[in-house]
């Protein structure tokens, strides 16, 4: 005599859990997708259940119900090489956002690229697709074009930098980086320095920009003035600080801020093989406060700024705008502070920006 398989288990569906909670099958359905009025009791009673027999809705059913796929796309406008050479920055800015994401039931999508093709290809492939409900631009060079395509097909998006353009229609999330960079040029002229150079991030991004801008005013406000000679243009990544220190150090420059941390350690290591001392000859201050802040030698003064937080905000707000769709931006202005260490030759302490 055969032995017959046993049948497979079959999986719960929406109307086995609708009889199992003595609803319709729309409210199960309401209750999962959390799409449209449910009574709390009635949602506990469904949601105890869904729960008791482990029940996963199907992602392309329920994407086809809801019109969302529930997940997000974080966009990072740089070739790999470029992003990776900072370990530190993108990886907290990514932490801070998965922590949102996570916690609200989406998924993340990645997608890097430095050429004008790349961004075509995402707004081919994504964006007109819609296999995404929205998009954090998280930009070092953000491209206005790309704004621009997110704005006329009506995605939801949120940009974590201050915009070029297009400010009252955007929402975003920044710091004040021109009050952080007066900051930081106050701070050295009051230490006596007064030949201070600047190495730049990529100016195409609105963070370079304002830095400059600060540097710039404050210097002009002090009766010292701007000399071009002292301004390298850098592109954020430690040989353009390293390229651009070689540089100023022709200029006889008493000080130097660099355009993060990365940077400056790339300005730290000109300054060891031409022999000059660090704060004696030359001062040096970053920023971000990235952990390699404190383990080059002497440890370096810089301007915190709260990275995951940024992206936990930007992520929040993406999704406030998904779930409610509120159509005033949303602009956020995070705090810094500027971290004194041994690098300039002040006493170490913490100063947070006014």
């Amino acid at each position: 005599m055969a032995l017959r398989s046993p049948s497979p288990k079959r999986s719960m569906s929406l109307e086995d859990i609708a009889a199992k909670a003595g609803v319709s099958r729309s409210t199960v359905s309401r209750v999962i997708n959390n799409d449209g009025y449910v009574s709390e009791r009635t949602r506990q009673r469904v949601m105890a259940i869904v729960d008791q027999v482990g029940f996963a809705p199907n992602p392309a059913a329920r994407a086809l119900v809801t019109r969302r796929t529930r997940i997000i796309g974080l966009v990072i406008p740089q070739a790999p090489i470029v992003l990776f050479d900072d370990a530190y920055y993108f990886p907290s800015l990514l932490q801070g956002i998965s922590r949102v994401t996570s916690e609200r039931d989406y998924a993340l999508a990645l997608w890097l690229g430095g050429a004008e093709e790349d961004e075509d290809r995402f707004y081919r492939q994504v964006i007109c697709t819609r296999l995404v409900d929205g998009v954090i631009l998280a930009s070092a060079a953000c491209d206005d074009c790309l704004i621009e395509h997110f704005l006329g097909t009506g995605t939801p998006f949120v940009l974590v930098e201050r915009p070029g353009q297009y400010a009252d229609r955007i929402n975003f999330v920044t710091i004040d980086n021109i009050q952080a960079s007066r900051q930081v040029i106050q701070h050295l002229i009051a230490l006596g320095r007064r030949r201070i150079g600047l190495i730049t991030g990529n100016l195409a991004n609105t963070d370079a920009q304002d830095r400059l801008a600060g540097y710039r005013e404050t210097l002009e406000e002090a009766g010292i003035g701007v000399d071009e000679n002292l301004i390298a243009i850098g592109t954020f990544s430690y040989q353009s600080g390293y390229d651009g220190m070689r540089a100023l150090i022709e200029q006889r420059v008493d000080a130097v801020f660099a355009a993060n941390d990365i940077t400056a350690r790339g300005a730290l290591q000109a300054l060891h093989e031409a022999g000059l001392h660090v704060p004696g000859d030359v001062a040096v201050v970053g920023f971000d406060d990235l952990p390699t802040a404190t383990q080059v030698m002497p440890p370096l003064t810089t301007v915190r700024q709260p990275i995951e937080d940024k992206g936990a905000q930007a992520a929040t707000i993406l999704l406030d705008l998904i779930e409610h769709g509120d159509s005033t931006p949303c602009h956020v202005m995070l705090p810094t502070a500027l971290i004194v260490r041994e690098s300039c030759g002040g006493a170490a302490l913490v100063r947070p920006a006014p």
